[in-house]
């Protein structure tokens, strides 16, 4: 690739050669904002960012550094370059990724792209020199702070895997929201319970990051329920606590119930013709692999709406006369369990993101419209029935499953003939399993990545503090000037 040299030494592309379009200098507006990171898996402190800084303008660009620089400046990624830039693509919020961004944040490519603020949050990012990256920009007056999202980082997951701690699974979400469970006493609990809330309808919103967007539910019912086999019969069998979680046939079936739907935030909700599909799973380290599959649901269900007429001139324009706008034929409503269910089936400390977190990385993904926390494990007819949307709703899965089952989960929707699978793609087999391995077989580097991030933590708050000194002695500086 030919490049340019600024002053500064930093290296800028020719004209055709830009990791992503446009290829010529745009002009620059204060409503095209610019974030940067490696956003090494998709978990929601990457999607709070982009939401805070899409509040800020119309549009956002997010630069994503190359692999061989975030190995250079931080240490080895998870994921690879394609798998970070899909994450990105899939955020509701984002309306661009531009891969390849340098690790220090370049005036001339912000200014190429037509970005005239630079987004980050409150905490510091270094380079392998431990200098501020974004000191070019912030020298420029062309940096803006947002609050970073609290509790959550790559650092942490990574380190929730090497330990395989228990300690951030959530019992029940709905307890947690309302302060009836979780650490601290009851104003602790309280307010701890307000604010996850208020961030659930926070990513719910709209691509604008300012409206109502997705709806969110919670489904109330038994434990068993949740957790197995179903069956109409009135004969259940009995669970015999602390057994093998190998396979729960040997437990019996238990009773169905159509439990209750509790709407935790109001979206937009179905638009008149909009074909309704239901999906489920952990979802847990949000990842490629679970993108790709609702990317190829929506594209399915699109294709079906194409040989119905859905995007001809003529159906659009009455569209739009009825609703003001336009908008898509797929309405996917994603189903979540809960951390016990996972951990039933799969062991160990799986979930390694709880329910509240997984929800967040699914809620900030454009395919999806409605979220449903604690689904269950296996599907029934009378959930099926009792789901909050009227009309036939197709249930879509993949061909692989994480292990092998003495019943299908998906007998009930296939009887129905509700059910519709997914081919498998190149991004199949990029499951939480998949992740923990690719960090188990690299621990010694992500074990030593963590020791430097510690020695580099430090640095950076050394880095923070000199930066509120030197703002503070400007302050008095100026007040020093006008006799203040």
């Amino acid at each position: 690739m030919q490049r340019r040299q600024s002053a500064r030494g930093e290296w800028i592309p020719s004209d055709g050669q830009w990791p992503a379009d446009p290829q010529h200098d745009v002009d620059v507006s204060p409503e095209r904002i610019w974030v940067d990171g490696c956003f090494d898996f998709a978990h929601h402190g990457h999607a709070g960012a982009m939401l805070q800084a899409r509040q800020l303008g119309n549009e956002l660009l997010v630069g994503v550094h190359s692999d061989e620089a975030i190995l250079e400046n931080k240490g080895p990624t998870v994921m690879r370059l394609d798998e970070r830039v899909m994450a990105v693509e899939a955020c509701r919020w984002a309306t661009q990724a531009i891969p390849k961004a340098p690790y220090v944040t370049s005036l001339p490519w912000i200014t190429h792209y037509g970005c005239q603020y630079v987004v980050h949050g409150d905490d510091i990012t270094s380079d392998s020199d431990g200098k501020d990256c974004y000191r070019y920009v912030k020298a420029a007056g062309r940096f803006k702070v947002v609050k970073r999202t609290p509790g959550i980082s790559t650092t942490d997951l990574v380190g929730r895997m090497l330990l395989c701690t228990k300690s951030h699974f959530i019992p029940s979400l709905e307890k947690r929201l309302s302060g009836d469970e979780g650490p601290g006493d009851e104003v602790e609990r309280l307010q701890s319970g307000g604010e996850m809330l208020q961030r659930i309808k926070d990513y719910a919103t709209d691509a604008t990051g300012r409206a109502p967007g997705c709806d969110v539910w919670y489904w109330h019912a038994s434990r068993p329920a949740k957790l197995r086999r179903t069956t109409t019969s009135n004969t259940v069998g009995s669970q015999r606590p602390g057994a093998a979680r190998q396979d729960s046939n040997a437990a019996g079936p238990v009773q169905e119930e159509k439990g209750k739907f509790h709407h935790l935030v109001e979206g937009r909700g179905v638009r008149p013709g909009q074909a309704v599909v239901y999906v489920d799973g952990g979802w847990d380290l949000f990842s490629s692999g679970h993108i790709e599959f609702l990317r190829l649901v929506t594209q399915a269900e699109e294709s079906r709406a194409e040989e119905r007429g859905w995007y001809m001139e003529e159906a659009k324009k009455q569209r739009i006369d009825k609703a003001g706008e336009d908008y898509g034929p797929v309405f996917l409503v994603a189903g979540i369990h809960d951390d016990e269910v996972i951990n039933h089936w799969k062991g160990i400390n799986y979930p390694i993101m709880n329910i509240f977190e997984r929800g967040l990385c699914v809620l900030q993904c454009k395919y999806v419209h409605s979220v449903i926390f604690g689904a269950p494990f296996s599907l029934s007819k009378a959930f099926l029935h009792h789901l909050p949307y009227a009309g036939p709703v197709t249930i879509y899965h993949g061909k692989t499953t994480f292990m092998p089952l003495a019943f299908d989960p998906y007998a009930v929707p296939k009887a129905l003939n509700l059910y519709r699978e997914i081919e498998n793609n190149e991004y199949s087999d990029v499951n939480a399993a998949e992740i923990v391995a690719r960090i188990m077989k690299g621990r010694a580097l992500y074990e030593e990545r963590q020791r430097k991030k510690g020695e580099k933590g430090m640095t950076e708050e050394v880095e923070k503090l000199r930066q509120e000194l030197e703002r503070e002695q400007r302050r008095k500086e100026v007040e020093g000037q006008f006799g203040l």
